[in-house]
């Protein structure tokens, strides 16, 4: 199921990389695939990442201040 990262929506990438986190918690894996899933999920880490640090700048610059506010969910 490994599909380009930049092809998957941020919500895609962190099922995925979820899926990979607990196929990587099966001790009967093997060591092959789990390397190749480790690198997977490394890359898919990476890109949300990126995509998390964009998204805190945009959030920065549309603010008045310059400043990230806290959120505070119960203000919702």
């Amino acid at each position: 199921m490994e599909t380009e990262a930049k092809e998957m929506s941020f919500e895609e990438k962190l099922a995925r990389a979820s899926e990979i986190a607990c196929a990587l918690a099966d001790p009967s894996a093997a060591l092959r695939e789990s390397m190749k899933l480790y690198e997977e999920g490394r890359r898919l880490i990476n890109e949300m990442t990126r995509e998390l640090e964009e998204a805190k700048e945009k959030v920065r610059i549309l603010t008045e201040s310059g400043s990230v506010e806290d959120y505070d969910d119960e203000t919702v």
